[in-house]
């Protein structure tokens, strides 16, 4: 394993958190420039600025200014955690979708069996049809049924919003 020098860690550090050198350099009071300096090797960052990194990065200055291998997999560990938590975020979204288009299908699907039904059924089909003329009766049943998977999806995301 390879001791990462500061300009090494600082690039690191920034890429891992996702920021550019200018996100980084806004956070600092610094120019771009000072930054790229920094991450190039060109320059070293003052002290309260080393302080500073730290508290963006959450790493000790020590991270910062000595080689260790053993900081080096601490990051590395935690950047394996953030990872699996963002993979773990992403299939409990995948799942969540995949509940909601089973449920919506599912009352859509009984929904149309529901209008079929009264369709078929010329006792009901004439006294609703009636009351209902046109294409009324088939929009009313369509509204009722978004409703029902729009209930059930937002109930769902609720309840799991409480269990998190």
């Amino acid at each position: 394993m390879t001791k990462l020098d500061l300009s090494e860690k600082i690039v690191k550090l920034r890429k891992n958190n996702g920021l550019t050198q200018e996100q980084l350099s806004e956070q600092l009071n610094v120019s771009r420039q000072s930054v790229s300096k920094w991450e190039s090797g060109q320059a070293a960052p003052d002290i309260d600025k080393i302080v500073a990194l730290g508290e963006i990065f959450h790493v000790s200055t020590d991270y910062l200014l000595k080689p260790s291998e053993l900081d080096e997999l601490a990051m590395k560990a935690e950047m394996l955690e953030k990872r699996q938590q963002e993979i773990m975020e992403n299939e409990n979204k995948r799942k969540e979708r995949q509940y909601c288009i089973c449920v919506c299908t599912g009352i859509y699907l009984i929904a149309f069996a529901v209008f079929m039904l009264i369709k078929q059924v010329s006792w009901i089909n004439d006294t609703l049809w009636n009351l209902f003329p046109g294409i009324t009766l088939p929009v009313i049943i369509l509204l009722a049924a978004t409703a029902a998977a729009i209930f059930v999806c937002v109930k769902r995301k609720q309840r799991d919003g409480r269990q998190e």
